[in-house]
């Protein structure tokens, strides 16, 4: 990591609105707009996808891939780019590193994987934290045009793309548009546990799940 990348922004009231302790990383971790132009190296990267390869998957599977585009590929990374939304165009395009995930949709039996993607969740949340604790940023993004990404990178019919993500260090939010400043320095909100933890039948917090 350079000297011009940006150590991770933990805001002081992130830990006090955690309802019950967690790990700091955990607590810190934010989808930042605003990227420093270092580049990532590959042995950082390769680490970033270290971590995805571990992740849990139904029946070991592992449903995952990647499509990975770095700043270093001009071409990749403008095909990349070109397949977001224009919103998620003007600040990922900043970013070294964009990625596509994508989820194999069937087992190797045939059979339909109705847990690919959510392995691919778990594949990406891996990735997001190494890269945290590597004082980087992960910010996902829905917002991209599946079919023209499919086309665009030849992605077979039995597979299907999840998201995209930006990667790299944190950069200056100071030259963010202000509207996506004011998103970045905003305090994070979650619904309180007992809005989602449930006993016993639908609906019916545990009780648990209260502050104690």
């Amino acid at each position: 990591m350079t000297k011009d990348a940006a150590a991770p922004m933990i805001l002081e009231d992130e830990q006090s609105i955690c309802e019950h302790p967690i790990y700091p990383l955990i607590a810190g971790r934010r989808s930042s707009h605003a990227f420093a132009p270092t580049s990532v190296e590959p042995e950082t990267l390769a680490g970033l996808m270290e971590a995805a390869r571990w992740a849990p998957s139904s029946m070991n599977e592992q449903p995952w891939s990647f499509i990975v585009a770095t700043k270093a590929n001009k071409s990749d990374f403008a095909r990349l780019v070109g397949c977001l939304i224009e919103f998620n165009v003007q600040w990922a395009q900043n970013a070294p590193v964009l990625l596509l995930s994508v989820a194999k949709l069937t087992f190797e039996s045939g059979e339909i994987n109705r847990h690919a993607f959510h392995d691919v969740g778990q594949a990406i949340a891996n990735l997001t934290f190494r890269a945290t604790v590597s004082g980087m940023v992960v910010h996902q993004i829905a917002g991209f045009d599946i079919e023209k990404a499919r086309c665009e990178f030849s992605i077979p019919q039995d597979y299907e793309p999840v998201a995209a993500a930006a990667i790299g260090y944190p950069g200056n939010l100071a030259e963010l548009p202000e509207k996506l400043r004011k998103r970045d320095v905003s305090p994070r909100k979650r619904r309180p546990l007992h809005n989602f933890v449930f006993e016993s039948r639908w609906g019916h917090s545990a009780d648990w799940t209260r502050n104690l």
